[in-house]
């Protein structure tokens, strides 16, 4: 074969240029690409050897260093190409190879399960190396070919050169001439990073000889030099065994390499996906948060995504929904579409699918768990329930499914113990006809709220919602098991119909019977609330704030204040105990002299009350102390 300088059979110079330095964002890709094309190779050549034992079966790809001549060669044992094939593949950019090989084979009636697993899809992944190169050299042998080995030669502008060479094994050379300012990619550390990053668990040994020096015994001994040749990759893809294959220790040994910490998975999911769109992947949910959860600028969200073994990016968002960000684990697909730089997904749809298929895996698993090992699940939520809550809001398709996930404290157990809803609905009183919570900042501040004397006389119990997210998401909520859920402190509550007619009835009277002293106390506090009436939902205490049905909680008021929020003015109902006897007392001042303006002053105690109670802070402490003061001197009196 004569030589011959060729152009690119793409029409400009423009094209190669814009891939070349627009197509990846990374320079190592490089590296990842030329790994994952001789794996190619090897693919295709071990397809063939199957029926023609002339080909090669012991297969490796080789890494080569010459700091001298600024070279990083990469080598297989692979398919190699004949000189038609290196002008129309590498000559032509955007035409793959790989693509050709599985229509030949599919032209010839194998079936899918017969085909190589390829990676290549474009034919681009060889020009990143044009990134860092000066020149790039390939020397290639066909494998069962007669034909004499293809040297093809580029500086990555308009032209190639194809020449005849000797090369004695079949396969292929990637040879990259490195520019000065990538001379990083000479240094065996940096390509050990990159293949343990990129292409760890490629299927065939990556190795790289590295020079051991040794210094030999006595004064005068001289160092010994002798080259080591290392294995780079792992090889272990252990989401590609069957489950009963993979050992304890493995698990643990993998997490850690992906939480990149110590710690063990409280509970491993395997999964290998069928039909529309095939994957395996193995999900880990950890033991314990990591201490940056709640930091979303220092934590990478989603799933490792593989495809076919090769690394394409350790943060795919789209993998899993937000609210299971916690989840460690890899995902590998055998037939996931990417775009030509393999760094953006580009079949949104396939992705779409895949995650449907994680999540509803991930909560069925969850659920198991928290049927079978209760105490494990319970821990489990401890650690991540904040995050999985967010899901209620954001997730439609599967929002039934994560409340029965959902657990908290209430009124009736005891302090730490959670309660799941269900659970919850199983306990329920006849009488009871909503799920009744209350949202606070803690179960200390809960306990002591005047609103829940009611359900304690009724035996109704009441949830302790104390994650700042609950209040977010209760909108999102609606009912669980047929119950509506309904706040503690906000609207009437439903007795039963003899408790609830004896209830009016007092009210009724209460309100007529002070009917004047309610007028005074209203005017007196019309600027801080909406009305002041009797209620029946106290027992013990004389008076406690309550909102409108769909008002917002002072709880939720609180938290947007602390986040130096503009919060809508909104006031709320003063309701009075009409049993207390501090309401006889000031019925009797009121009667003895309407004008009293020690009446101003109770009105004014009975609001600040009713804020502390509830955890709200008061509007004047000092006024509020100073009343305080003089009412005890006058009692002491």
């Amino acid at each position: 074969m004569a030589a011959g300088t060729r152009k690119f059979k793409t029409e400009v110079q423009h094209l190669l240029d814009l891939m070349i330095h627009s197509l990846y964002s990374n320079k190592d890709i490089f590296l990842r690409e030329l790994i994952a094309n001789a794996a190619d190779a090897i693919d295709k050549a071990r397809f063939i050897s199957l029926t023609d034992k002339s080909v090669a079966d012991d297969w490796a790809i080789r890494l080569t260093v010459d700091k001298d001549k600024k070279f990083i060669r990469v080598s297989d044992n692979g398919i190699g190409m004949t000189e038609g094939e290196v002008i129309d593949n590498i000559g032509t950019i955007a035409k793959s190879g790989t693509r050709a090989f599985i229509e030949a084979l599919e032209q010839k009636q194998k079936s899918a399960a017969d085909l190589p697993e390829l990676i290549g899809q474009f034919g681009v992944g060889f020009y990143s190396s044009f990134m860092v190169a000066e020149k790039v050299e390939i020397l290639t042998k066909k494998a069962g070919s007669v034909e004499n080995a293809v040297r093809w030669v580029s500086d990555g502008k308009a032209d190639y050169t194809v020449t005849a060479a000797e090369k004695a094994e079949q396969g292929t050379e990637v040879t990259v001439f490195l520019k000065d300012d990538a001379k990083i990619y000479l240094e065996n550390w940096k390509l050990g990073d990159i293949v343990r990053k990129y292409s760890d668990f490629i299927e065939y040994p990556i190795t790289l000889p590295y020079e051991k020096v040794e210094k030999g015994e006595g004064k005068d001994a001289k160092e010994t030099k002798t080259i080591e040749l290392r294995t780079l990759n792992s090889q272990k893809a252990i989401w590609l065994k069957k489950t009963a294959e993979i050992s304890a220790e493995e698990h643990e040994s993998f997490f850690a390499h992906l939480s990149h910490g110590g710690g063990k998975p409280a509970k491993t999911i395997q999964l290998a996906a069928e039909g529309a769109s095939e994957f395996k992947a193995l999900i880990y949910i950890p033991e314990t948060a990591p201490f940056n959860m709640f930091m979303p600028d220092f934590q990478k969200k989603g799933l490792q995504l593989y495809v076919r073994r090769v690394f394409i990016t350790d943060e795919c968002k789209e993998l899993v929904p937000d609210y299971l960000r916690f989840l460690k684990g890899v995902v590998d697909s055998s037939d996931l579409p990417l775009n030509v730089s393999r760094e953006i997904l580009q079949d949104n749809a396939r992705i779409h699918q895949m995650r449907q298929t994680i999540t509803r895996k991930v909560l069925s698993e969850l659920k198991q768990l928290q049927e079978k090992e209760p105490e494990k699940y319970a821990k489990f939520f401890t650690e991540f329930g904040k995050i999985l809550k967010e899901g209620v809001h954001m997730d439609y398709e599967n929002k039934e499914k994560l409340k029965a996930l959902l657990r908290y404290e209430t009124m009736n157990s005891e302090a730490g113990k959670l309660v799941g809803l269900q659970e919850y609905v199983d306990a329920m009183p006849p009488a009871q006809q909503d799920i009744y919570y209350i949202t606070g900042e803690s179960r200390r501040a809960l306990e002591n709220s005047a609103a829940l004397e009611i359900f304690r006389s009724q035996n109704f119990d009441v949830l302790f919602m104390t994650d700042p997210i609950d209040e977010w998401i209760m909108p999102s909520m609606g009912q669980f098991a047929k119950k509506h859920f309904k706040s503690a402190t906000t609207g009437d509550i439903k007795l039963d119909a003899a408790g609830r007619k004896t209830g009016e009835e007092l009210i009724a009277q209460a309100a007529e019977a002070h009917k004047s002293l309610l007028e005074t106390l209203q005017k007196e506090l019309e600027a801080n609330i909406k009305e002041v009436r009797f209620t029946n939902r106290l027992t013990d205490s004389a008076c406690c704030l309550i909102g409108d049905e769909n008002a917002m909680s002072a709880h939720m008021e609180r938290i947007f204040k602390a986040m130096k929020q503009d919060v809508p003015v909104s006031k709320r109902i003063l309701e009075l105990n009409p049993q207390h006897s501090l309401i006889a007392g000031m019925q009797r001042m009121f009667d003895a002299d309407p004008a009293n303006p020690e009446l101003g002053k109770y009105a004014h105690l009975l609001y600040d009350q009713a804020l502390l109670t509830e955890g709200s802070p008061i509007p004047d402490p000092l006024t509020f102390a100073k009343n305080v003061a003089a009412l005890m001197a006058k009692a002491v009196e």
